[in-house]
């Protein structure tokens, strides 16, 4: 299914078993995104979230790129808009950040090419990345005369050393995959042309697992960095203990104990 998002960038979904792959499609800018973008895309995915047959997303951008972020000729023309207007429009993309990282359901990107500025910030907001060798990772908006949006220097702090966070900032360099991957913000690098489907991959055995116990272990991330350790001892005590009496602890402790594989389907 393809739903026309605006003149420069398409949204394309398909269904696959219990793998959702949300495409952007825009091959005369490389997959930029803007404000019927991110609606678009916040909506796909609260959508696959509150779906119970949709138990892994995989995020990703066709034409050998990933997204190029926000279109210059529209960020050139905001400045003749009002600042209610342009903040209507962070506040889209923001949302649609949001959505992501709130999602219960797995969220995969597969980045081919590269991810800048905007782009870098979807691409990050994903639960994990798979990356092309030689793909580059750009926080461009200095090179521009603009400051970051989206969360990125929120994600990049989380991840890496201050000063490295700051190199990419202030200069706009690219990094690339292999290095990323070297810190651990890249979870994996494959050839080039073969990220869909190793993320493809990835994600069908992420679908195979326990969809509630995975929600919780999502939960639970999303909320460390801000929590002190009594108050995550007690999270993550509410979580197991609400899980253990749940149909997909009991099937995966039986398998267990009976040298078999677990079916988690319909259990969660």
């Amino acid at each position: 299914m393809t739903t026309q998002t605006s003149p420069a960038t398409d949204v394309v979904t398909e269904l696959d078993s219990a793998v959702l792959t949300i495409a952007l499609d825009g091959p005369k800018t490389r997959n930029s995104i803007s404000a019927p973008v991110y609606k678009e895309l916040q909506s796909a995915i609260i959508m696959a979230g509150e779906n119970p047959e949709i138990r892994a997303i995989v995020l990703t951008g066709r034409h050998g790129f990933f997204s190029s972020g926000g279109n210059i000729n529209a960020l050139k023309a905001s400045a003749q808009s009002t600042m209610a207007e342009v903040t209507g429009n962070t506040d889209a993309l923001n949302a649609m950040i949001i959505a992501i990282r709130s999602c219960p359901t797995p969220v995969i990107a597969a980045v081919e090419g590269g991810a800048a500025g905007a782009g870098m910030s979807l691409a990050l907001a994903c639960d994990m990345i798979v990356a092309a060798e030689g793909a580059k990772f750009v926080v461009a908006y200095v090179k521009i005369g603009l400051a970051p949006d989206g969360g990125v220097t929120h994600f990049l702090s989380a991840a890496l050393p201050r000063q490295l966070v700051t190199e990419m900032c202030l200069t706009g360099n690219p990094v690339e995959a292999e290095r990323l991957h070297a810190l651990g913000v890249v979870n994996a690098v494959t050839p080039v042309g073969e990220t869909l489907s190793t993320a493809t991959t990835m994600a069908a055995k992420l679908a195979a697992g326990p969809a509630g116990s995975m929600a919780i272990i999502k939960s639970e991330i999303a909320a460390a960095p801000t929590n002190d350790l009594a108050t995550h001892l007690a999270l993550e005590a509410s979580g197991i203990n609400r899980a253990r009496f749940g149909a997909e602890a009991a099937e995966g402790l039986s398998a267990f104990l009976e040298k078999r594989k677990p079916d988690f389907t319909g259990k969660g």
